[in-house]
């Protein structure tokens, strides 16, 4: 059976991409059929013929093991690193839900075992001046797996986003530990904090890529949780 998730973040720069890859991977490592997505991008090089790539769509695209173009992997794609809303605007690019639900309809389609919707930014970050990335995840419909960037602050950023991702009436399916800064003070406290108040399993921890030792971060994870 297909499993399908929606990659929400607590917000910008916490790793969604790299824990992405990291379950992605790990599925792989078992056999399983995966494909990572990323439906909106801002932040991009020209690469060819005039067109942009962005490099965590890139990311996806290498670690997904079934065919995928571009164009149906990252459908959206704009030069700047802003926030969506305000990138696909100067871009002159219409972004929608509806637009992006009609040009991810054939990936979504596509046979894996595991597929992953990665989102941008955290879980309100506009994509116009009317919709959010919550309206696309709820349009979607899918589960969610939050990732938490361990760093000061988390505690109030996760527990704001899981608690409005339930408000919006989807499924937080469970939380990713990723730790993002590597002189974080209270580690384990503040993980042990986050499995009391939060309604979902921890699915994963991804150790500070400085403290991974040249192994891959996606070693250790137990991929049944992804499967349930």
């Amino acid at each position: 059976m297909k499993q399908t998730y929606f990659i929400a973040g607590t917000d910008t720069g916490v790793g969604k991409t790299w824990v992405s890859c990291a379950l992605l991977a790990a599925a792989a490592d078992k056999g399983k059929r995966v494909l990572g997505l990323k439906p909106i991008a801002a932040g991009a090089d020209v690469k060819y013929d005039g067109a942009y790539e962005n490099e965590d769509a890139v990311a996806l695209k290498k670690i997904s093991n079934v065919a995928v173009s571009m164009r149906e992997l990252n459908p959206f794609c704009v030069p700047e690193p802003l926030s969506p809303h305000i990138a696909a605007e100067r871009a002159k690019v219409n972004l929608s839900v509806e637009s992006v639900i009609e040009k991810m309809s054939t990936a979504l389609n596509i046979q894996a075992d595991l597929c992953l919707v990665e989102g941008a930014g955290g879980w309100r970050v506009p994509i116009n001046h009317h919709e959010t990335m919550a309206d696309l995840a709820k349009a979607l419909d899918l589960p969610i797996i939050l990732v938490v960037g361990m760093r000061l602050g988390c505690l109030n950023h996760a527990m704001l986003s899981a608690e409005s991702i339930e408000r919006d009436g989807l499924k937080l399916h469970g939380w990713i530990a990723n730790e993002i800064d590597p002189d974080m003070s209270a580690v384990e406290e503040n993980i042990a904090t986050l499995n009391r108040q939060l309604h979902a399993p921890l699915i994963a921890r991804i150790p500070n890529s400085q403290k991974v030792d040249g192994a891959a971060p996606h070693k250790n994870i137990d991929i049944s949780k992804l499967f349930v």
